[in-house]
């Protein structure tokens, strides 16, 4: 039994061994829906935006890096809360979409499971309370 089905978290990432630890984590606790490109991840925004509460991205991606993939779906999608997650440490590009209210934060690989946990219920509790 998932503890908060009303909450739909979309992660996004190229590795599919990641997305599966994502999911293992995640999975009893929201309803999660995983993607291995930002391609897959705008056509998931574009069929489930009205359940989508929280998309996590990586940030090193082909094509398309977290940023830009993120830059995407807020155009279109701006009631969505936006992280990024990056195996590679705070950078200028995540410090610029933090001051520019683009992605609320970011997290680091390895993830803590507790933070991320944490960071969805914070910033949904007012959703639940209405």
């Amino acid at each position: 039994m998932i503890q908060h089905p009303e909450i739909t978290v979309l992660y996004v990432d190229d590795e599919k061994d990641n997305l599966f630890v994502f999911k293992a984590n995640f999975n009893r606790k929201f309803e999660v829906i995983t993607t291995l490109s930002p391609e897959e991840a705008l056509n998931e925004l574009d069929l489930h935006h009205d359940e989508i509460i929280v998309v996590i991205s990586d940030m090193r991606m082909p094509d398309m890096n977290g940023v830009e993939f993120i830059k995407k779906a807020k155009a279109k999608y701006k009631n969505i809360f936006y992280y990024i997650l990056t195996g590679y440490g705070h950078n200028q590009e995540i410090e610029a979409a933090i001051e520019d209210k683009l992605i609320e934060n970011y997290f680091t690989k390895p993830f803590d499971a507790l933070e991320i946990e944490k960071a969805i219920l914070d910033v949904t509790s007012s959703l639940r309370r209405n």
